[in-house]
Order: C-alpha cells, then sequence, then structure tokens
C-alpha cells in the first residue's frame, strides 16, 4: 500500500491524548473521539489468523497515511497444542498521527480470542485499557487448559479493564449462515470479524481488505466472499452495538515525513528490495546461496519472485552447501548472498574464513534469533555480534553493518554491498527477528537517489616480471583499498589459482613462508580497518549556556527504536542526555574514541549480555555500562528511560 504525504516538521512521542467530537461517521449518535496514537494487540491460537489480522489492519493504516510500527510475535513451536499458552500468536501495532519509534510499550486495547489469550498478554495491559474478548471460547475446558478456575469475565478480576464482551465465533457463524459452510468453515473467519469490528473503531478503510481477500482466494470465490461478508458484519456490529458508544480517529501523519511515496515495508523485505537494487546498481547477477532458517526465510521467499531483475535463489540442501554455492558465485562474478540466523552462521564459518582469504565479495546476512543452539527460533535477540567479530579460526577479519530499523535495512543492504564490492571482501549484515517482522512506513527512492555500485573487473596483465614479461597477479592490490582484482574465470591469460592454503602475496601461489604468512595476516586487517564508513553522529542538543549533555546512550541494530524513544522522554521531562547510533561496527567510525571520551557516563542498551560493551572497554579503554536483556522480546522505551535517568541522577 502506498500513499503520499508532505513535508517534515518536528515532533515527538506524545502520551495518548483524546479530542472529543460529535459525528455520525461511527453511527448515528455515537461520539467520535481524536486520538493521536493508539496501540493495539490482537491475540489468539497460531491457528486463529492474528498474523494475517494484524498485517491487513497494519496495510490500511498504512495506505491511511499514519506512522506505525509493529511486533509480531510468534509461538516457537510450528504448531502448538491449541488453546494452550506456548501456543498464544499475538500482533501488536502503534500508529500515530506523529513519528513513533517502537510497536509501543502497553496496548490500549487487547483483543483476546480466548482465554490463553487473555492470560498470556493481560500483565501487559495498562489499567484502564480495553479489552475485547471472544466469550464463546470462555467455557470450562478451555479455561482450565490454562488454568482458570472461575472465568475472569465473572469473577471481578478484570474489574480494572474496561472489558468488551463479543460472542465473535457465534456472531460469525450466524452472519455466514447463507453460505452452507460447516461450523469449522465458518469459524475460520472470526479473525475478519474482529478485523471489521476494529477497522470500525478507528475509521481504517476496507476496501483494499476486501480486494486482498477476494485476490487471496481468487480459486475459491466463495470462501472470499465469506471473509468479505464476515469482515463486513464485523463492522456493522461496531456500528450498531451499544456496547461501542466511541469509536476513534487518528488523523494522518502528515508533518513528519519527507514528501514522497511510501508504503508499509518489514525488515526482511526492506533487505529483500536492497540486496535487488544492489544487484542493479551494481550491473551484476544477485545469487543467493540460502538454506530455510526461521526468521530469514522470507528473504529467500522475495528473492526467489525477482528472476527478471537477474536474481537467481538456490535452495542448498544445508547451510555450508549453501554458502559454499554462494562462494562460488562471487568467484564467478556475481554479486553473491547468503542468508541465515546464528545457527547457520556457525556452520557457514569455515567458508566465511575461505571467503576472507580468497578476498571476494560476499554478504552474509544473519537475522539474529535467541540462542544458544538452535535456541528461541521465533524470538528476537542481538547476540550474533561477538560471532561476527570473531567466530573463525585465525584472523580472518570481517566487515560488520548493521541497520536500525525495518525501512533501514533497505540501505543497510546497499552499504554492505559497497563494502563487498570496493573492498573485495565478505561482510557481515546482522539484522534481527525484530526487524525482520516488524514494519514501519518507507519512503520509495528515486532510482538517481540510489549509489553506483559497479566495479571493474581484471581484463589483462597487471604485472611485469623482471624480464619483461607482462603477467596476471590475482594479489597485486589497489593502493587506496588494498582490494586485489576481480577476475571472471574464462577471460583469457588470467587463469589463476584459488584454495584456502595461504597465498603468496601478488602471485596468489601457495606459500607457507612465515615472513609472507605475517604480511597477508596484516595486510587483510588493514583492508579492513582501511574501510570508509561515516563518522558517528551524535545527537546532544545543548542547554542556553551551550552545555552539552553528560550522559551518553549508544546503541547498535535494533535497539535504535527504544533507545531514541526513551531518550524523548528524559528530555521532556528536563534532563539532559545524547544519543548515537552505531551502523558500523568492524570497523568502528574513526571519530568514535573523540565521542566516547567527552561523556563522563556511557549507556550501552543491548539485547545480549553486553557484547558492543565489551568491544568498546577492550579498544577504547572507556567505562562502558552495559544494561542488558535476553528476553526474547525488544526493549520498552519507558524501561529505558528509568536506566537514562537513574545514571544521569546518579
Amino acid at each position: 500500500m502506498t500513499s503520499q504525504v508532505s513535508s517534515p516538521a518536528e515532533q515527538t512521542d506524545a502520551a495518548l491524548v483524546g479530542e472529543q467530537r460529535a459525528s455520525g461517521n461511527g453511527g448515528e449518535g455515537k461520539e467520535v473521539r481524536r486520538l493521536d496514537r493508539v496501540i493495539i494487540r490482537f491475540a489468539g491460537d497460531s491457528g486463529d489468523g492474528m498474523q494475517l489480522t494484524g498485517d491487513r489492519f497494519t496495510s490500511e493504516t498504512a495506505s491511511f497515511g499514519n506512522d506505525l510500527s509493529t511486533l509480531p510475535n510468534f509461538p516457537a513451536e510450528i504448531r502448538a497444542p491449541a488453546g494452550t499458552l506456548p501456543g498464544v500468536s499475538s500482533f501488536q501495532l502503534h500508529f500515530a498521527d506523529h513519528d513513533i519509534l517502537t510497536p509501543g510499550d502497553a496496548p490500549n486495547v487487547l483483543v483476546a480470542m480466548n482465554p490463553a489469550a487473555l492470560k498470556a498478554n493481560l500483565a501487559d495491559v495498562p489499567r484502564g485499557a480495553d479489552i475485547i474478548v471472544n466469550t464463546d471460547e470462555f467455557t470450562k475446558r478451555p479455561m482450565a487448559k490454562v488454568g482458570y478456575a472461575t472465568s475472569p469475565l465473572e469473577d471481578g478480576s478484570l474489574e480494572a479493564y474496561n472489558v468488551h464482551p463479543v460472542p465473535l465465533t457465534t456472531l460469525t457463524i450466524e452472519a455466514l449462515k447463507d453460505f452452507g459452510l460447516s461450523r469449522k468453515e465458518a469459524e475460520r473467519s472470526k479473525n475478519m470479524f474482529a478485523l471489521g469490528l476494529l477497522s470500525w473503531m478507528y475509521h481504517r478503510p476496507t476496501e483494499g481488505t476486501e480486494k486482498f481477500l477476494r485476490t487471496k482466494f481468487a480459486k475459491k470465490p466463495d470462501i472470499a466472499e465469506a471473509n468479505v461478508t464476515a469482515f463486513r458484519a464485523g463492522w456493522n456490529f461496531g456500528e450498531t452495538t451499544e456496547d461501542f458508544a466511541v469509536s476513534y480517529e487518528v488523523a494522518p501523519a502528515t508533518k513528519d515525513f519527507p514528501t514522497g511515496t511510501y508504503r508499509n515495508i518489514s525488515g526482511n523485505l526492506a533487505l529483500s528490495y536492497g540486496l535487488v537494487a544492489a544487484g542493479r546498481q551494481a550491473d551484476l547477477p544477485l545469487y543467493l546461496g540460502s538454506y530455510p532458517i526461521t526468521p530469514a526465510s522470507d528473504i529467500l521467499h522475495e528473492l526467489s519472485k525477482h528472476k527478471n531483475f537477474g536474481v537467481r535463489t538456490f535452495q542448498a540442501e544445508d547451510e555450508i552447501a549453501g554458502i559454499g554455492a554462494a562462494l562460488g558465485a562471487a568467484f564467478g562474478g556475481a554479486l553473491a548472498v547468503t542468508t541465515t540466523s546464528g545457527p547457520g552462521v556457525a556452520l557457514k564459518s569455515e567458508t566465511i574464513g575461505l571467503a576472507v582469504s580468497l578476498e571476494l565479495p560476499l554478504l552474509i546476512v544473519d537475522i539474529q534469533r535467541g540462542g544458544p543452539s538452535t535456541g528461541l527460533p521465533t524470538k528476537t535477540e542481538q547476540a550474533d555480534l561477538l560471532q561476527a567479530m570473531y567466530g573463525r579460526n585465525g584472523e580472518a577479519p570481517v566487515p560488520i553493518v548493521a541497520p536500525k530499523t525495518p525501512a533501514d535495512c533497505f540501505d543497510a543492504a546497499l552499504d554492505a554491498a559497497r563494502i563487498a564490492l570496493t573492498y573485495r571482501t565478505p561482510v557481515f549484515l546482522l539484522s534481527d527477528g525484530y526487524l525482520a517482522n516488524g514494519s514501519e512506513p518507507w519512503r520509495i527512492p528515486d532510482i538517481e537517489e540510489l549509489p553506483d555500485l559497479r566495479v571493474q573487473f581484471a581484463s589483462g596483465t597487471n604485472h611485469q616480471l623482471a624480464d619483461g614479461t607482462e603477467v596476471f597477479w590475482p594479489y597485486k592490490r589497489d593502493e587506496q583499498t588494498l582490494a586485489r582484482p576481480w577476475a571472471v574465470p574464462g577471460t583469457p591469460g588470467l587463469e589463476h589459482r584459488i584454495g584456502g592454503i595461504e597465498k603468496q602475496d601478488g602471485t596468489g601461489n601457495i606459500s607457507y613462508d612465515p615472513a609472507n604468512h605475517d604480511f597477508m595476516v596484516r595486510t587483510r586487517q588493514a583492508k579492513v580497518d582501511g574501510i570508509e564508513v561515516p563518522d558517528l553522529e551524535v545527537d546532544d542538543p545543548a542547554d542556553e549556556s551551550g552545555q552539552g549533555a553528560r550522559t551518553l546512550a549508544l546503541g547498535w541494530g535494533s535497539t535504535y527504536g527504544p533507545i531514541t524513544a526513551a531518550v524523548r522522554r528524559v528530555r521532556r521531562a528536563g534532563d539532559r542526555i545524547a544519543q548515537a547510533h552505531l551502523r558500523h561496527l568492524n570497523p568502528f567510525p574513526r571519530n568514535l574514541g573523540e565521542v566516547l571520551a567527552r561523556y563522563d557516563k556511557v549507556i550501552v542498551p543491548e539485547m545480549n549480555l553486553g557484547q558492543l560493551a565489551t568491544l568498546l572497554r577492550a579498544k577504547y579503554l572507556v567505562d562502558a555500562q552495559s544494561h542488558t536483556q535476553v528476553s526474547g522480546m525488544p526493549f520498552k522505551a519507558e524501561q529505558l528511560a528509568e536506566v537514562f535517568k537513574e545514571a544521569i541522577n546518579d
């Protein structure tokens, strides 16, 4: 979905406010309240279609022009037992009329499709919030499955909330009685009834969802129309029932974005588009050698759709074969990529070392998830930093790039490709499950805005021997970048040997000479150290006297949103704090040491046990203070705001 927005204006993450006005849009005589932002969480069994429901609400919200941020939360099991706590699936959406950065700390509205969904999510719901429950599921057996001895709808335990009991299943079956569906088939549309109800409550467009349903079920028109009917029934229920006396409007975010065409995009989709764009800008075929793994598989699925852009995808039999094929494609002259998560990186480590030795461009995309081992496949973490930095035998330096938001995955992919192609090196691109599955508005760039990534392949000899003979040396380096020439196999006169054994400087012949090995190790390190990356930008607003902050919040990767939201809260409360965020983790920006030295305190929030802080302490001898979390969930802004306030006032 795309939408047009106007020029930006400075805004902050404001608290939920309501401006009331009378209107007939939500049903005759019903009140309409204007809000500046809303956080909704859809929750149900993993078979209840919560991800689809959330995705459709998000798409219509994006087309309406709101800023938004999402947090899908999947069960780790492929199909957990129905109605159990491990089987609960949820989708949280934060949308607003201004610039926002996170999916929100706590939902204003919880849609609970069964007792398990209510129990699994109730702790996150603040007092006074709205809870919409499917009363049809609150029978003895489903409640007993999750430990409810009595119904929470009747025992007073939900008195602190605005509870809206809705028999979603019954109403859906009644709406579809003329379709000749079995009860089980009709029940499957209850998520569309819920979507219709929420669409009415928040004045979301409906045309896109109806078109989507008819397209999705084009081969089953009866099912398509049943879902459309359930969707409309939910809308009509909201408009006519007395239980929902108020509907809400959240205006488009027309002041916070540069003019352009926007669409809602997830991190994995943005990353896929970035890789395709990189291939086009480099004028090279894009080759993906991959093995499916959560949460990286979506990139393989998406790239397989783009053969018309010179993309070739290969689903290998295992992780090692995937990266081996990708490295072979790099040797053959393609922009080569392999995608995986942490466990796959471990399997690929030897071939990454080979790519370091061969000095060929290769992108290793690691969509990080909870570990160790297979760990938490559907939960987020950013604990692969040290693995990316050091997880190979010998001295095998690899540049590391990390996007900060779902939309930023597009630019990070282009940046990683720039480094790989310019310096002839494998490059790690560290995203994570939070970015991969989350989404936000993305301004579609003009082609003219994209970098020129074209490279020159070696075309002839490049060295003259003492006797005057012209030869090709595969390891004769560019003086500026230290990159070796990239010779496409089959080019006459450029035949050369490759392999994992140490190379002789210049000739590339096998060498066991100690001095040569020392020189090659130091040269490969110098090449990575010399990569051009922008200086670190610091957001440090001075006070009236020109005095800056004494505390710096420094992050990397997906912590950007929660950190920035927390910094805004701290500043609104009258405290001063500076903020900086790292995209390039190897090499670090050249001014990083100077930046760190300017502050009395450096706080580093990470979804690991302090890996970036460890690197900063080792390299810059700075007392970086870690604030860590490894729960499989992203930080909450309020949590970080308290950490920052405590550091400032300590």
